[in-house]
């Protein structure tokens, strides 16, 4: 399959010890943060770990949000908030603002934050696998699922949790609308890519193809038209990735389009169709060159370079000469010279977000033992607190593309 994916970071916090200092008035309590520091520190380690795989992270994801439900639900059978919510202060950087932390007190940013870092690792898992060689066809579904995965998240975010917070997201950090949406947007026309692998090396048929590849495009400038209001130190890198990929895949569109007019003995408009499909292609070639010398976050990559990316040029290159030849020995037909106006639909293969659920709250946070935890007795041991926790980057592993074989899903 060899696709290849730009990559923003993972969002970087700083160490949290859930040590309330008297605040935890019983054993059961103090379990509860124990629990919550081991549980949120192991998380953490699975983001940058390459074995870990998405059971594993599900479970550590469970584990740790179990418990964190436990300072946002109301336990006390009254409509008020969590007493626990506030007092734990949590810091973390977002993906297009360098190291610079956003910081707050409140456990549903941290929930969110963390949330958002789970739905970054299923797309970097979805990128590792779809970069190898020899890539199977269990393995290419993981990729599908992973990034319907990763959308359902980010959506459920934006929906649910992201309004709950008393401090709106300020601009340009991952809480804002404009971002999550371009991430759930993209995590879609990504998915579709894998499905677009997979109808081409099934044969099926060109029309069917050339509207899921239009459909992509078309997500993949929506994503970017979403993020053209931010400053472009920040997201200018991005923007380029999401434009070679609209390119690409409009020129997959007009090429496949042009199949569809061949097969209809419209010999004349498949030329167009292909004409324009070389010119798109072009296009998304120049991209490609602009996106390695625009500086910004994320991955550093040559994507003109592989082989999902030559493969298209050859195919375009073929099936044009081929209508050519056909239409100077048989059709004779004239080439319009407007290209043909593309209004397809997909009927099949749209990538929908997969639902999101938090899992149920632990069983050790039960009524008896939240009445255990004492606001008023954690003042006075205000100078015993320990400096704050500086923000360290995520040392990420290094995924570089690896070279592909020419294998495609069998």
């Amino acid at each position: 399959m060899a696709h290849w994916f730009h990559r923003n970071p993972l969002k970087a916090t700083a160490p949290v010890s859930f040590n309330f200092y008297g605040v935890a008035g019983s054993p059961a309590a103090n379990k509860i943060c124990n629990d919550l520091r081991t549980t949120r520190a192991r998380l953490l380690e699975m983001f940058t770990d390459v074995t870990c795989n998405p059971e594993i992270i599900k479970n550590a994801t469970d584990a740790y949000f179990s418990l964190l439900q436990g300072f946002i639900l109301s336990l006390d059978g009254t409509t008020q908030e969590n007493k626990m919510r506030f007092i734990q202060n949590f810091k973390w950087t977002d993906t297009l603002q360098g190291n610079t932390p956003s910081a707050q007190q409140d456990a549903v940013f941290e929930l969110v934050s963390m949330a958002f870092n789970v739905a970054l690792w299923y797309t970097k898992f979805a990128s590792r696998l779809a970069g190898k060689e020899n890539i199977t066809e269990p393995e290419a579904k993981d990729v599908h699922r992973s990034l319907k995965v990763a959308a359902g998240i980010f959506k459920n975010l934006k929906e649910v949790h992201i309004p709950r917070l008393i401090t709106p997201a300020e601009k340009g950090r991952d809480l804002e609308p404009r971002v999550i949406d371009a991430y759930i947007i993209q995590c879609q026309a990504e998915a579709q890519e894998v499905t677009i692998a997979r109808a081409i090396e099934l044969k099926h048929n060109a029309t069917l193809i050339a509207a899921l590849a239009f459909e992509t495009a078309n997500f993949y400038q929506k994503a970017d038209h979403t993020l053209n209001t931010l400053e472009p130190e920040c997201s200018s890198k991005w923007r380029k990735y999401l434009q070679l990929k609209q390119h690409f895949y409009m020129a997959y569109a007009y090429c496949y389009h042009g199949q569809t007019l061949l097969a209809s003995d419209k010999c004349g408009e498949a030329i167009r169709s292909l004409q324009e499909a070389e010119k798109c292609y072009s296009r998304a070639e120049a991209l490609c060159k602009e996106y390695r010398q625009t500086k910004g976050p994320g991955t550093t990559a040559k994507p003109s370079e592989q082989l999902f990316f030559l493969k298209l040029g050859g195919v375009i290159k073929n099936t044009l000469e081929k209508c050519q030849r056909e239409n100077g020995f048989i059709y004779f037909h004239k080439v319009p010279a407007e290209a043909p106006q593309l209004e397809l639909k997909a009927s099949y293969g749209l990538a929908e977000p997969i639902l999101f659920e938090l899992p149920s709250l632990s069983e050790q946070c039960t009524a008896e033992v939240y009445a255990t935890f004492d606001l008023t007795k954690g003042a006075k041991n205000d100078k015993a607190k320990p400096k704050e926790e500086e923000v360290k980057p995520v040392k990420e592993p290094d995924l570089k593309p690896q070279k592909d074989t020419g294998c495609i899903v069998s």
